[in-house]
């Protein structure tokens, strides 16, 4: 019980549940995240640290760069989780959000060729001014 117990207040925190449902669609490097959550890298890098630690992810390094995915063999909890997180989210507004900001991050850099920080801020401004519209 203490197990499930840890890891439902894990999952509780939101920026934590964004996290895995984007990741649950496509391996992310941290700037992706940022991007797509419009979240500081430091809290990003925080959740990361803590959903790595218990049994979410996996990490590849190319260059410079940590991508970060869903385990493939994630223990049985931690696969339920993510299961009823993703149908319990069906629809919701943020999710939405951060889904299409996946899709117009994935967009810009595949026009780009890379991710990088000039590729991030280029995305950041193009969100920035869709907002102002």
């Amino acid at each position: 019980m203490k197990v499930t117990s840890e890891l439902l207040k894990l999952v509780a925190d939101p920026t934590r549940m964004r996290i895995l449902m984007v990741l649950s669609r496509k391996e992310l490097c941290v700037c992706q995240i940022m991007g797509v959550l419009e979240v500081s890298q430091s809290l990003i890098s925080k959740n990361l640290h803590l959903l790595d630690s218990a049994g979410f992810l996996s990490e590849r390094k190319d260059g410079k760069l940590v991508y970060y995915s869903l385990r493939k063999d994630m223990p049985l909890p931690q696969s339920r989780l993510i299961s009823l997180l993703a149908d319990l989210l069906k629809g919701d507004n943020i999710l939405m959000g951060d889904l299409q900001s996946l899709r117009d991050c994935e967009e810009l850099q595949k026009k780009a060729a890379k991710c990088d920080m000039k590729t991030f801020r280029e995305f950041m401004d193009r969100k920035k001014k869709k907002k102002l519209i």
